[in-house]
């Protein structure tokens, strides 16, 4: 079996389809919210976010400064709904398109950042299509695996193959290489972006120091 922790393997959770290194972690505290997803599922959401913030030494917060929330995440029945959404287009630029396009591939979801001038994450925005695969994911597996996936910028590619989380004696956690992964990102040692592949070598170091 492939070590996941080799800096190859590392290299290739943050190398996207066109060839680019980039690996980005959030530089200020996630303030998140849900819209669309039912009241006893909010504090599960919520829980999820803060929980991978703390795996990873970082912090959530009620507010943020300049946006209010900077971590969003839209549940919807249909991609068209996000349309009446009042000053979403002007969170999400080209919105309509991205509609069309969501539309158009049968996608059920969607992740969208934004980066302070450093590369740090700034805001992220979170777009699920409650389709019949995803209503059928437990409430408390669907915010983990959205927590996970917007802790880090990931390739778009690096879950292509094998989701983030696993099953264990019954219960659905997050994969021990991929939590590795995360705490290496936000060592404070680490820079806050990085797109240099060598970036990956440093990571792997990381990971064996903080075992």
């Amino acid at each position: 079996m492939t070590d996941p922790t080799t800096p190859e393997a590392i290299a290739a959770l943050f190398t996207r389809a066109d060839g680019q290194y980039l690996c980005a972690r959030w530089g200020r505290p996630m303030v998140p919210v849900a819209f669309g997803v039912a009241g006893p599922s909010l504090p599960v959401f919520k829980g999820a976010f803060e929980a991978v913030a703390a795996l990873a030494g970082h912090s959530t917060a009620e507010t943020d400064p300049e946006l209010g929330a900077n971590l969003m995440l839209f549940a919807v029945r249909e991609w068209a709904e996000l349309a009446g959404v009042p000053d979403l287009d002007r969170l999400i630029p080209d919105l309509y398109p991205l509609l069309a396009r969501l539309e158009a591939a049968q996608a059920n979801q969607y992740r969208i950042f934004r980066f302070d001038p450093d590369g740090g994450i700034r805001a992220a925005f979170v777009l699920l299509r409650m389709d019949a695969h995803l209503g059928a994911v437990p409430a408390e597996v669907l915010a983990l695996a959205q927590a996970v996936q917007t802790a880090v910028l990931w390739s778009d590619t690096a879950f292509a193959g094998a989701s983030p989380l696993v099953e264990v004696q019954g219960r659905v956690i997050l994969r021990p290489d991929i939590a590795g992964v995360i705490r290496a990102v936000y060592d404070p040692v680490m820079p806050v972006c990085a797109t240099d592949p060598a970036h990956a070598l440093r990571l792997s170091a990381r990971i064996g120091a903080l075992q």
